[in-house]
């Protein structure tokens, strides 16, 4: 039997969900034998972004987890709007636009992926094992 290699979490739009994924991933990547602190931060900055600018109350944000053949980890985060989210330049005393930043330090790559029909984006993360 092959163990599985994916997983799948979809939260509603409120940030309490955040503390949700995390223990999501920490579940998760425990049964996988893996780290996770850099994952939860990822996470934490990918899914607060999609929460914070969804566009309606009623929509889900969709975590999924998986592990490519070098051991690393792909994270992905979809979400129902097509803006697409963009590292700023955020002042020394502004409290927040920093978390494009953190994923870009903590990730092997980032990006983002439309799609189909302006149905949203997938934004995903590679972290190294």
């Amino acid at each position: 039997m092959r163990e599985e290699s994916q997983s799948e979490i979809v939260i509603k739009r409120r940030l309490e969900a955040v503390a949700e994924v995390r223990r999501f991933i920490r579940l998760t990547l425990g049964r996988w034998g893996m780290e996770d602190y850099n994952p939860c931060l990822v996470a934490s900055e990918l899914v607060t972004n999609a929460i914070r600018y969804a566009s309606t109350e009623d929509d889900e944000v969709s975590v999924r987890l998986g592990r490519l053949e070098d051991g690393a980890l792909w994270m992905e985060v979809q979400d129902s709007t097509t803006e697409i989210p963009r590292i700023v330049d955020a002042a020394l005393t502004s409290e927040s636009g920093r978390g494009l930043f953190v994923v870009e330090q903590f990730t092997r790559y980032w990006g983002v992926r439309p799609l189909a029909d302006q149905a949203g984006k997938v934004v995903f993360a590679v972290l190294d094992p």
